[in-house]
């Protein structure tokens, strides 16, 4: 019996990658976030105060999540557009970034969404998936962005508490 091979078409797998990239960061559609729970809903209620607190004894501020998001985006969007991987120091930001002013903290959030604007524009360049590694890449970018998302949203809670 023939195996019988079943392939995704590329324009949805981009369709559902665009929706998926703006649940997390715009705009809830039911996939995994409730409603008013999306990054920059979650971003525009945190005041700079808030976001330069440590969220534990060796956990770094939320400000630094929001940069670590950006520069984790930053990267995959340098690294897709040249075709190399150059490798990159994580923990930079997490030893880097401390207390925000309401000022920077405002450009940490647009620095975000410019970060998150290159990506869709890259998506939008590249609409084919090659290989595994690029697909699996755009499901890794969606699960990152997720999780660190959830960091904010529980620091939140113990903040606001």
């Amino acid at each position: 019996m023939q195996d019988v091979i079943t392939q995704i078409q590329s324009e949805h797998f981009t369709t559902a990658l665009y929706e998926l990239l703006d649940e997390t960061f715009d705009n809830v559609h039911g996939y995994f976030l409730d409603e008013g729970t999306s990054m920059f809903e979650t971003l525009a209620t945190i005041s700079a105060e808030e976001a330069s607190v440590p969220v534990g004894d060796k956990c770094a501020t939320l400000a630094a999540q929001v940069k670590h998001v950006a520069f984790y985006l930053d990267g995959l969007e340098r690294d897709v557009r040249s075709g190399t991987f150059q490798p990159v120091d994580w923990g930079e930001i997490w030893r880097t970034t401390k207390a925000v002013n309401p000022s920077e903290w405002e450009e940490l959030k647009t620095g975000l969404r410019d970060s998150y604007n290159r990506i869709k524009a890259l998506i939008h360049d590249a609409p084919a998936w090659p290989s595994e590694r690029e697909v699996g890449g755009a499901i890794a970018m969606i699960a990152h962005t997720a999780y660190h998302l959830g960091e904010i949203r529980q620091a939140l809670c113990t903040l606001k508490s």
